[in-house]
């Protein structure tokens, strides 16, 4: 009997969580099928389920809540990818693509929202929200289309990522002008007290993770027990997400601060698979939570003020976005897919909406017709993509005589073709393996057609492509790109997709190199090692060394390089100073090879070793 009636007790929140469950089920693959993508698929459901569709979930507030967890660990995921030092070549494109476009777009929809009779500080802070474009929208539409690597995917993210900084300054202008109509007189020194305490907090964060973090997950990983780790992970994406916001910024700022800092951590590869299950379930449910605030009612009540401002608000931000783009150098191509992509109202919309009304500089009414006209943004950027996609101009001009890669069946497959792969290729093909060949420069491929290669064009880093180049069916695949962070994603994509093929992958440093190998990856070889120590083999011979004696001290580097990235994959320790060798003397140095006739030497005999002679 007590077991019944606890069962009974729980069945309504089982109810609901069996409700999003099968809601997302069928509605996403049904999306996918129908080629809408999955966030409309997502938000379609919400509707449906929600408290103005079938009522099957009466309360969106409390799961949008639970479901901006996805969004913050969608921006930690984000953050793993951008190493510190790749964020600040990006620094450019930030802080001056992503300004001009949310300073421009702002003051666009701000003034078309004036004339079109709204009160200038209602229509100031609606508009500016509008701008705030969905990261979680944006970002899972770059990565379904594979549209993440390369330079159009960077500078999406560059946008993005100073739309998600300048939330910060939003807020606090919006606490001034709800100072300054209520009359304090202390509105100036609150706000500059809100950017100091943010300024503050991003600090303290970027000191504990440069100097704690890294320590603390090692600690953790010599207990041993997986589940802590993960626990640990969300304990720092949480934690910081939740200090961020204490000190006024976004909690999704904060996740991505976390993942920029411990991008470069050895444990990065497991802390993004201990968070990957977290992150895609929670962002689905953020999206069914979206669709289920759409309050039919009001957009029934208001619906011409609110179809003319979504589609004049998209229609006027996609024409600004294009203008930008082409200010900044983007193509017509990647212009109007960007203008299509960043039309739409994000997610932070939401809370400065919010932060309007507690304040008084909205009313209810308005804040609910600016929050309905960004949820159905929201929901119509994914048709609205596809439409694009579907009329603007495929470039066949340029792929005359370049065949697209369909149905290859090749032994091994080769993705990229430049000077690495070119000698890669040709004991392959002595031996008569059958290689496929996949690359992206059109122009590199003909070329190479006059050397006698059929080379097809794909893009390795989407799954489309992998499949139809025969990857499902390699017995090898070699990855061997220019770009780093090209060949990391086609590594996480072969190990989730392919994971009977072997990968042979082309590392472009000794960090990338440890990268591959923390990733999994059994074989990686450094692009310059192998001619480098050839190189330097026949130097020593060059200078009149012993060939066995330039043997000998090329075993001893060989040795001590592998030890030292052996400790690096393991520990993530640089032990340079003990295992590689400086034109610095800070130490009494070490013989290159030991005296044929002598096993030790005696501390206060050691010297200097003389040169060798021819």
């Amino acid at each position: 009997m007590e077991v019944q009636m606890a069962v009974e007790g729980s069945g309504p929140e089982i109810g609901q969580a069996v409700a999003l469950l099968a809601a997302g089920v069928i509605a996403v693959p049904l999306f996918r099928r129908l080629g809408l993508g999955s966030v409309l698929g997502y938000l379609a459901a919400g509707v449906v389920i929600g408290p103005f569709g079938f009522a099957v979930l009466g309360d969106p507030e409390s799961a949008l809540h639970i479901a901006e967890l996805g969004v913050v660990l969608f921006l930690f995921v984000i953050g793993l990818e951008m190493r510190p030092g790749k964020l600040w070549a990006m620094r450019g494109q930030i802080f001056g693509l992503g300004l001009a476009q949310v300073l421009t777009c702002g003051a666009v929809l701000s003034g078309a929202s004036v004339l079109a009779g709204v009160p200038p500080i209602p229509a100031l802070i609606g508009s500016l929200g509008f701008v705030l474009s969905s990261t979680a929208v944006i970002m899972q539409m770059l990565e379904e289309r594979g549209q993440t690597v390369g330079a159009s995917g960077e500078r999406a993210i560059a946008i993005l990522l100073l739309e998600d900084i300048a939330i910060v300054p939003l807020l606090a202008l919006v606490a001034f002008l709800g100072s300054l109509q209520a009359g304090a007189g202390e509105a100036h020194g609150s706000g500059w007290q809100a950017v100091l305490i943010g300024l503050g907090c991003i600090a303290a964060v970027v000191v504990v993770g440069h100097w704690l973090l890294d320590p603390f997950f090692r600690v953790l990983a010599r207990a041993g027990a997986r589940e802590v780790m993960t626990a640990a992970a969300l304990l720092v994406v949480l934690g910081v997400a939740l200090f961020m916001q204490w000190g006024g910024l976004s909690m999704a700022m904060g996740a991505f601060l976390a993942g920029v800092l411990l991008s470069e951590s050895s444990f990065r590869h497991q802390l993004e698979a201990d968070i990957e299950p977290f992150r895609g379930l929670l962002l689905g449910l953020f999206f069914l939570s979206v669709g289920m605030s759409l309050d039919l009612a009001e957009v029934a009540a208001d619906w011409p003020i609110i179809l003319g401002g979504v589609l004049g608000l998209m229609a006027l931000k996609a024409v600004v976005t294009f203008a930008i783009a082409r200010l900044f150098g983007a193509g017509n191509r990647e212009a109007v897919q960007r203008s299509a992509i960043f039309a739409q109202g994000g997610e932070f919309a939401f809370v400065l909406y919010a932060a309007a009304l507690a304040t008084g500089l909205f009313d209810a009414r308005i804040s609910a017709i600016f929050t309905a006209m960004v949820i159905l943004s929201m929901a119509l950027t994914p048709v609205v993509v596809m439409l694009v996609e579907r009329f603007l101009p495929q470039p066949t001009a340029s792929m005359d005589g370049v065949e697209e890669a369909d149905g290859l069946q090749g032994r091994v497959l080769i993705i990229g073709f430049g000077r690495f792969a070119q000698i890669v290729s040709q004991p392959l093909l002595a031996r008569g393996v059958e290689v496929s060949l996949i690359e992206t420069d059109v122009d590199l491929i003909r070329v190479a057609a006059t050397f006698g290669f059929k080379i097809y064009y794909g893009d390795g880093t989407r799954l489309d492509v992998l499949r139809t180049s025969g990857a499902a069916d390699a017995e090898a695949i070699l990855i061997c790109t220019d770009k780093a962070e090209t060949n990391d994603r086609i590594v996480e994509l072969c190990h989730a997709e392919f994971p009977l093929a072997r990968l042979f992958v082309r590392a472009y440093d000794r960090g990338h190199a440890v990268r591959l190998a923390n990733a999994g990856v059994a074989y990686q070889m450094r692009e310059t090692f192998e001619s480098a120590m050839t190189f330097g083999h026949d130097v020593l011979i060059g200078l009149g060394v012993d060939v066995e004696d330039a043997a000998e001290v090329m075993a001893d580097v060989r040795r001590r390089d592998a030890e030292r990235l052996e400790l690096q994959i393991t520990t993530g320790i640089d032990p340079a100073a003990a295992l590689m060798r400086g034109n610095v003397l800070t130490t009494r140095p070490e013989p290159l090879t030991k005296p044929r006739h002598v096993t030790s030497i005696p501390p206060e005999a050691a010297e200097v070793p003389e040169p060798a002679k021819a």
